[in-house]
Formats: structure tokens, C-alpha cells, sequence
């Protein structure tokens, strides 16, 4: 599901409903511009300009938008007359994040194709040194999973993942009616921003590894679902290892992948 729902062309697109409450457009808007770092702004996934109409509206804001879709290409120049230094028609998952303003950082914003959001989000984290804030549309489950912490039942691999690199908040829900053709679920706005230190003091790769491990089997403890990376046998009596995945922190994981790191 996405929040624009792509009408012309149902079977090359990802799915989409088009965002038509113009009060929510606007705060959505107003929610990035209060947050913005800098003038670069990137809005993936425009639709027919939702969002995009009150992002032209700000003169010093070096406008860029990335939409996979021709119909919707061809309908945002006609309606905002939009150049191709500032429309690329590209899958935003193919393009390349480091380069989209040569370099320098952006903010992204858009309402993002609900069944890739995750895939965008990783894609976007991989890119962190380029990008500093997102606020988006998700389904409101998955805005809330990456919020959520430690104890909670939708704590999982998305929300240490990306909360090792951003501060995740929902700012508000928006409701199906908000949209056409209206969907069968509830949205959310969500707010990544980075850290002022989003390096993490581990192997990351082995972290992910850690991480994605834990919770295959979220309800299993970890001295079982970690044992094909123990090596060294008295890490299984370390007290962490009797616990389940959702009741471990950012900093535990972090404490558990040098563990491990160093046996």
C-alpha cells in the first residue's frame, strides 16, 4: 500500500492512495520545514503534488523530487512545471542517494509506498551521512514498530536498526479518509533524526547479524537463537544470553556484539 496510489498504471506501480486532505499535506510540510537541516529537500514518491505544492511554495529551498512512475513524471510538468534538474524519474531504491545534490546533505520527505517502506527506510540508513531528517508517510504499524522500545510487543529488527543511527518519533496519525481511493489502514507521520554521533562503538555488520539473529525467533532466548556465533562456551552463563531479543536496548546490543566480537 502506498499514500499515493498509482490510478494510470495499477500494475507497474508499487500501490498507492493520493493524499487529498490538504490541511494534512500542509502540516506535513509545516512538521519539515520547523525541522529542516538546510535548504536541500527531497521528496520521494510525489504523486500528483501533495506535498510538492507547498514545498514550491518556499523560495530558498533547493526543491528536488523522485518519482518512478511516467504518468505521474509527465503530470507533475505539466501541473508545476517542473525541470528534469528537479523531477528524475528514477525507482528511488535504484537511485543513488550520495549524488542526488552532489554531495551535500538533504532532507527527505514524501509519502512513501507502504509495502517497500522498510526497504526505503534501510536504503536511507545505508545513505546516513547524507541524510540528516526524514518525515514520512508509513502504515501507522510500521511508524509505530520503528518508534518502539524495548518491552514493547512491535519492538523488533527495524527499530534498533534504524534507532542505532536516528532519534524515531510519530508525530501523528492520519486517517484512510484522508486519501483516494481510501486505504484499509491507518497512517502515520514518522520523524527520523539522526544523532549528533550515529557511529556505533561495534562491528556494525556483525551488530545487523546480532540483531536480525535475535529476533528470527523473537521468542526464544538468546543463548539459543546466538549459539551458531558463540564460540567461546562460557558466553551461554552470561545473564544476557537467558533473556528474549525485546527486552534487550540499543546499548545492549551494542555490548553484546563486542561480546561476542571478542571471544
Amino acid at each position: 500500500m502506498h499514500t499515493n496510489i498509482q490510478v494510470l498504471r495499477p500494475k507497474k506501480s508499487y500501490g498507492q492512495n493520493f493524499l487529498i486532505n490538504e490541511s494534512i499535506s500542509q502540516r506535513i510540510v509545516d512538521e519539515m520545514l520547523a525541522r529542516r537541516h538546510g535548504n536541500n529537500m527531497l521528496e520521494v514518491g510525489p504523486g500528483k503534488g501533495a506535498l510538492t505544492k507547498y514545498l514550491l511554495k518556499q523560495k530558498d529551498l533547493n526543491f528536488k523530487a523522485v518519482e518512478a512512475d511516467w504518468d505521474m513524471v509527465h503530470y507533475l510538468q505539466q501541473e508545476y512545471s517542473l525541470d528534469e534538474s528537479q523531477l528524475i524519474q528514477k525507482d528511488f531504491l535504484k537511485f543513488p542517494l550520495e549524488k542526488a545534490f552532489g554531495g551535500e546533505e538533504y532532507n527527505v520527505i514524501g509519502n512513501f509506498p507502504y509495502n517497500i517502506s522498510s526497504q526505503i527506510l534501510f536504503r536511507i540508513d545505508k545513505y546516513k551521512d547524507c541524510v540528516p531528517l526524514v518525515i514520512g508517510m508509513f502504515q501507522k504499524e510500521v511508524a509505530e514498530r520503528i518508534a518502539s522500545g524495548p518491552g514493547s510487543k512491535v519492538y523488533g529488527v527495524t527499530s534498533v536498526l534504524l534507532q542505532a543511527s536516528y532519534h524515531a518519533k510519530v508525530l501523528f496519525t492520519v486517517s484512510p479518509g484522508s486519501f483516494f481511493p481510501a486505504p484499509k489502514v491507518t497512517s502515520a507521520i514518522l520523524l527520523l533524526e539522526r544523532k549528533e554521533d550515529y557511529t556505533i562503538p561495534c562491528d556494525r555488520s556483525l551488530f545487523k547479524t546480532i540483531v536480525k539473529s535475535s529476533f528470527g525467533k523473537r521468542r526464544k532466548m538468546l543463548r539459543n537463537t546466538l549459539k551458531p556465533l558463540i564460540k567461546d562456551e562460557a558466553l551461554f552463563n552470561l545473564d544476557i544470553m537467558t533473556k528474549r531479543p525485546e527486552h534487550l536496548s540499543l546499548e545492549d546490543f551494542i555490548e553484546l556484539t563486542n561480546t561476542i566480537d571478542n571471544q
